[in-house]
């Protein structure tokens, strides 16, 4: 029996090599490749989204938009275009769940400093009290990378469609008051296509972390162009 093991152990050998190959093979083949949904309006709390939008069911994408960044430098969707990025809705005053979220973006900003594929984009929803000058002190204190990350204010009417009929972030707005656009904790994930990818509690921790891995995710579907 020994002298047989003896004998064979070389082709032993390469057939245990080539088992472990085919095996591996199969398992990459059988893997599911990496995914992540596309946000249509049809699938968003109706509470988020204006009433003109609520039944659309695909083909939707972020909306043509003119604003104005931290800098006083006009921005626009072509600055966005071809690139990942992450939109929320802020307001400079806010006490409570805005620092939070900023302190968030910040932490993605960092993660993604060094990678030109991966934006940032806040909007005010005070525009009429987050003038340019307000918005550059506020990105100073924060810590912004003007290349990566725009605070923007601009008409507050445009502000309010992109937030209700783009990004379904805000809610119903109010009495017309300083306040009256009530803004959520949701940041949104938008791909190269300006198409919703996913949203996450913009307060959690645990849901930055997750959306610094889904943009990974999100590389590698946009490098075979889903």
């Amino acid at each position: 029996m020994l002298q047989f093991f003896a004998r064979y152990k070389y082709l032993a050998i390469v057939l245990l090599v080539l088992s472990a190959i085919i095996v591996s093979l199969i398992y990459q083949q059988l893997k599911p490749a990496p995914s992540l949904p596309i946000y249509q309006p049809s699938m968003v709390n109706a509470e988020l989204v204006d009433s003109t939008m609520q039944y659309v069911r695909k083909y939707h994408k972020i909306a043509d938009f003119k604003l104005v960044n931290q800098n006083g430098d006009t921005i626009t969707q072509e600055d966005y275009a071809n690139k990942i990025y992450i939109a929320d809705f802020f307001f400079t005053t806010c006490q409570t769940i805005c620092p939070i979220m900023t302190d968030h973006m910040k932490k993605i900003q960092d993660e993604f400093k060094d990678d030109d594929e991966v934006l940032l984009l806040s909007h005010t929803v005070t525009p009429e009290i987050d003038s340019v000058p307000q918005l550059k002190k506020y990105a100073l204190k924060k810590g912004v990378i003007d290349e990566k990350w725009n605070l923007v204010t601009g008409d507050k009417k445009q502000i309010y469609e992109l937030a209700r009929k783009s990004y379904f972030v805000v809610k119903t707005q109010g009495s017309g008051g300083a306040y009256d656009m009530i803004h959520t904790e949701n940041f949104a994930l938008i791909d190269n296509q300006r198409r919703i990818r996913k949203f996450y509690d913009g307060t959690s921790p645990d849901a930055i972390d997750e959306l610094i891995e889904d943009i990974a995710t999100l590389k590698k579907i946009q490098s075979g162009q889903d």
